[in-house]
């Protein structure tokens, strides 16, 4: 409104006839007031009108005109006055007047305070005499007139001070200074006027007025806030808030008669202009708490009861469509239909509406109803919507796979949002009523549109359909999330409806991963991916392979028969793409050593192909886990027989498997094939290598060319399979050494480098327990080359201490280790050393000769510190079968007689000393030829025999010319024995007291 506009209404309003105006004034109480009678209290009632005009005093201080100015001054006709309170101090009135006066700026409102008094008896007054004061009293009382009032007090206000409501307390002001605090006076004021000269003050009510006043104000907030994008929260201006309160203040309508023509306005606005729904819930409150229905007139409970009927309808329309009404999308949705549903709520719970309302309607009934109706009509919207214009079966497969789209979103929309505000309001479960209303709709529908598909479909409408399954089985697996429900669902064999496009869906999932796998190995370029040892290719077809258990998981096919064939397919699929892979990438990485014509890089290649079939079986025996194959034999319990299971699937996988492992054997046996020239090169050098040479510094190069290899091959091989390699070249690497030693008797030195080559490479494959364990490199071929190597580079001195410790242990009971017998081979050694080899049956467990006495032949045996002596020439035969141990590192022979009554038996034969009688070497012994051909006592019995005959008493040597238990020839028997013993342990002194101690025996 224009300013010129405003200027011409307001123009017209001063035309009209002037209003009467009227001041409601309620003398409510007072407290603190003088007590004039005798008995120290009053009996006060008041006076009280309408001063036309004011009277201003002089000064301040001056009262006189202020004194009985309600009688002197207000005709009496217009003096209102109110009960007598009798005998109180604090008096209660709560009466209200009318009073009408012209002109606020000159009027004023004047209330006088009076102690009512009476004509009583004197003998009455002394009857409620008290105290002095009251004696007092009655002095006073007799100097008055009879039947004149006292002054308790008076006030006054100008209505101009007034607003159009007040409620306060007010000081009563003193006619004289004897008493200046008199006590205040409670009172409410309310500017109020009569008689307009308007059409509608003549003929409609002033509540019906004030309602239709209430609505313009509303709707012009309501368009205000329209115009400028925003909405309206409810809340009135305050130029509006205050035409509002004073003409309800004016026209004195009760509390709750504005809270009624508040709810009808409000309800009524609600119904054509968009605003928040909140201001309803505090009129319709406020209803409750005021309702007294004898208060209103039959119009007004009639017009209240069709505004209960008219909301109701018109919000359970609102949440028939609440999908279109309060969309997500816009902000503070949520609250607005929280809002409306609470006021319904409210609404149906308010006594006025169970006593206007009548029967009374079932608010959760009537919007489970709407909600119903709401959601059927929504997905015939949906569906004329996405509706295609071609009508084909493609077409429609994907107008129903986004039909599907809108409403699983819409059930999610429900689960999670909405179906928390019904059931907190209505008890109302809005998602179990939407799904059981849509998925019968899309049952329906879904039926109508599939009737016509076939096994002879295309394979871009198979896709589709693949798709349209995916979304109908997710629908129906959202009856999980229902409470409860009666019978079978209209989607629970919807499977059976794609069973012709099954097949096609199978072909497409293998197609598809043979294609990507066929164009991986073609971009191959066989280099480890990453920080991995295999390539990009495996990581392509793993993926390709969890597509396949993604297809799996999709299709969920609820038919156990049906899915057990669609996993026996899937696994075939599968398997026959792993052993393609294998062929292809072997041939890829051929291809790829062809154009580089580099050995590293062939074997580089060939190390990255095994990596990636290995990572291809690792896959593969993971299948059963990821397509929880144990889950499926649970279905199929009862159904398949379990050997059939069997044989489809674990057997096949196993085959693939070993396939797998024997193309991983393959390409490691190729890899181990190139290094078996090298090793055997090595040890070829190995063997030819010169005697003076050490044979730590002889394996070095071996060692070197295995450091290399191995570690590059390390590198590049996963564990596993060089562990594989590993194993090939240990038993390669055995049976090179074995052919190494030659057919005829080698060297010790030779052996001796064999040796160590063998021991070094034992630690080289064994690494510290990062190669092979020892399980596997301790084989039969190993110990015996081992046990072989070890006696041909052992020295006479260690065979002899090897044989002793046998010997013994044999006596003890023990297991000795083995040692070879002595073979035709090392009898020349003997011969060539002047010493007749025993026959075979004599030697049993006799260790046999370091091949040392060959080189050892010729030398000159030192003489010894007594005695000089010289070796046996070998034209000089030896008496009758002996056993002779030669020492290597002093040229001395030890020869053991079978037997000697004397006890002698083992002897050292060094040659003819030149100055003593003592007999060659291999001369006739004094123990007699007879005896020789006894049988020969064990090695711990000839050992023992020496010392069973000396007793403790005995000397510790023998006389050189004893008596006939001793003869001359066998002096020193002692020194022998313990030369012999040497050969074990160090050197030990023989006790005086005779015998050896059991230390010294062992």
């Amino acid at each position: 409104m224009d300013a010129e506009e405003h200027s011409v209404i307001m123009q017209q309003v001063m035309e009209l006839e002037s209003p009467i105006y009227c001041l409601k004034a309620t003398v409510k109480e007072a407290k603190g007031i003088l007590g004039k009678d005798v008995s120290g209290l009053s009996d006060p009632y008041c006076l009280l009108g309408i001063e036309a005009r004011s009277q201003e005093p002089a000064h301040p201080d001056h009262r006189k005109r202020m004194k009985a100015v309600v009688k002197d001054l207000i005709p009496e006709d217009q003096i209102h006055r109110t009960q007598v309170m009798n005998q109180t101090l604090s008096p209660v009135w709560n009466e209200t007047f009318i009073l009408e006066f012209k002109d606020v700026e000159t009027a004023s409102f004047h209330l006088d305070m009076w102690d009512s008094d009476v004509v009583e008896s004197m003998r009455h007054k002394l009857g409620e005499l008290t105290d002095l004061h009251g004696l007092k009293r009655i002095f006073k009382d007799a100097r008055k007139d009879k039947g004149q009032d006292d002054f308790l007090g008076n006030v006054v206000v100008r209505l101009k001070d007034l607003h159009c409501w007040n409620d306060q307390w007010y000081q009563l002001e003193p006619r004289t200074e004897t008493y200046p605090e008199r006590g205040h006076c409670h009172l409410q004021f309310l500017l109020t006027h009569k008689k307009r000269a308007t059409t509608s003050s003549r003929t409609q009510p002033s509540y019906t007025i004030h309602r239709h006043l209430l609505q313009q104000l509303v709707s012009h907030e309501i368009l205000q806030h329209q115009a400028g994008s925003t909405s309206w929260d409810g809340e009135l201006s305050s130029h509006a808030s205050t035409v509002l309160y004073l003409h309800a203040t004016q026209k004195d309508l009760s509390d709750f008669h504005q809270d009624m023509a508040q709810w009808l306005a409000y309800s009524k606005l609600y119904q054509s202009l968009e605003f928040n729904s909140s201001c309803l819930l505090h009129q319709i409150t406020s209803i409750e708490y005021r309702w007294v229905q004898e208060r209103l007139k039959p119009e007004q409970k009639a017009e209240l009861a069709e505004s209960f009927q008219s909301l109701l309808t018109y919000g359970v329309s609102l949440i028939r469509r609440f999908r279109i009404i309060f969309p997500l999308s816009v902000p503070r949705s949520t609250d607005r239909l929280q809002s409306l549903l609470r006021v319904l709520v409210q609404m149906c719970k308010t006594k006025a509406f169970h006593e206007l309302c009548t029967p009374n309607p079932d608010l959760p009934q009537m919007v489970s109803t709407a909600l119903k109706s709401g959601t059927t009509e929504w997905f015939h919207m949906q569906k004329q919507h996405l509706k295609p214009m071609v009508k084909s079966i493609e077409e429609n497969s994907k107008a129903l796979f986004k039909l599907l789209l809108e409403v699983i979103e819409d059930l999610k929309q429900c689960q999670k949002i909405w179906n928390k505000l019904f059931t907190t309001n209505l008890k109302l479960n809005i998602f179990s009523i939407a799904y059981l209303e849509l998925e019968s709709l899309v049952a329906e529908h879904v039926q109508e549109q599939l009737h016509k598909v076939d096994s002879s479909m295309s394979r871009p409408t198979a896709e589709s359909l693949f798709d349209l399954y995916r979304k109908l089985q997710e629908l129906y697996q959202m009856k999980d999330s229902l409470p409860s429900r009666d019978g079978p669902l209209a989607l629970s064999n919807f499977h059976q409806w794609f069973e012709e496009a099954l097949p096609l869906w199978l072909q497409k999932a293998y197609t598809t991963t043979l294609e990507r796998a066929q164009r991986a190995i073609q971009m191959d370029q066989l280099k480890p991916y990453g920080y991995h040892k295999h390539s990009t290719s495996t990581v392509d077809l793993s993926t390709c392979y969890a597509q396949i258990m993604t297809t799996w998981q999709q299709l969920n096919w609820p038919d156990p028969e049906k899915a057990f064939m669609i996993m026996v397919n899937l696994l075939e699929d599968m398997c026959k793409i792993s052993l393609m892979y294998c062929k292809l990438i072997k041939e890829r990485a051929e291809a790829l050593s062809l154009s580089e014509q580099n050995e590293g890089e062939a074997a580089n290649k060939l190390c990255i192909v095994v990596n990636n079939i290995e990572q291809l079986r690792l896959l593969m025996l993971k299948l059963p886990l990821q397509l929880d194959w144990a889950q499926l034999e649970q279905r199929m319990k009862g159904i398949i027989d379990p050997q059939q299971i069997q044989n489809a699937l674990h057997n096949q996988l196993d085959s693939t498997v070993a396939c797998l492992d024997h193309e991983v054997q393959d390409v490691v046996q190729a890899l181990a094939t190139k290094l078996e020239k090298g090793i055997a090169r090595h040890i070829q050098e190995l063997s030819s290598t010169s005697d003076t040479q050490k044979p730590e510094d002889s394996i070095i190069p071996l060692m070197k060319f295995l450091e290399s290899e191995l570690q590059y091959l390390n590198e590049h091989l996963v564990q596993e399979n060089f562990k594989s390699l590993l194993t090939l070249l240990w038993h390669h690497t055995l049976s090179v050494l074995s052919a190494a030693r030659g057919p005829h008797v080698p060297s010790v030195q030779h052996c001796q480098r064999l040796f160590c080559a063998l021991k070094s490479l034992e630690l080289c494959f064994h690494a510290e327990g990062c190669g092979l364990p020892l399980e596997t490199l301790h084989s039969a071929a190993f110990q015996a080359l081992e046990t072989h190597l070890a006696l041909c580079s052992a020295t006479s001195r260690k065979l002899i201490q090897k044989y002793f410790r046998n010997r013994i242990q044999q006596q003890v009971g023990g297991s000795p280790s083995p040692i070879p017998h002595p073979t035709l081979a090392h009898r020349p050694c003997l011969r060539k050393c002047g010493i007749s080899p025993p026959p075979s049956q004599s030697w049993g467990c006799w260790g046999r000769f370091c091949h040392s006495v060959e080189q050892e032949r010729t030398q000159c045996i030192p003489e010894d510190s007594s005695t000089s002596w010289y070796p046996k020439t070998p034209s000089e035969p030896l008496p009758g079968p002996v056993h002779p141990l030669h020492d290597g590192d002093k040229g001395s022979i030890l020869i053991l007689v079978p037997h000697c009554p004397a006890g002698h038996q083992l002897r050292e034969v060094r040659g003819r000393d030149r100055q003593s009688s003592v007999p060659a070497f291999g001369a006739e012994t004094p123990c007699g030829s007879a005896q020789r051909h006894q049988p020969h006592p064990s090695g711990l019995q000839r050992l023992q025999r020496p010392l069973r005959a000396a007793h403790p008493g005995a000397p510790a040597r023998v006389p050189r010319g004893g008596g006939p238990d001793h003869p001359v020839q066998e002096e020193r028997a002692a020194p022998p024995l313990r030369r012999s013993l040497r050969l074990l342990d160090p050197p030990r002194e023989v006790p005086a007291g005779g015998g050896l101690s059991a230390a010294d025996r062992v």
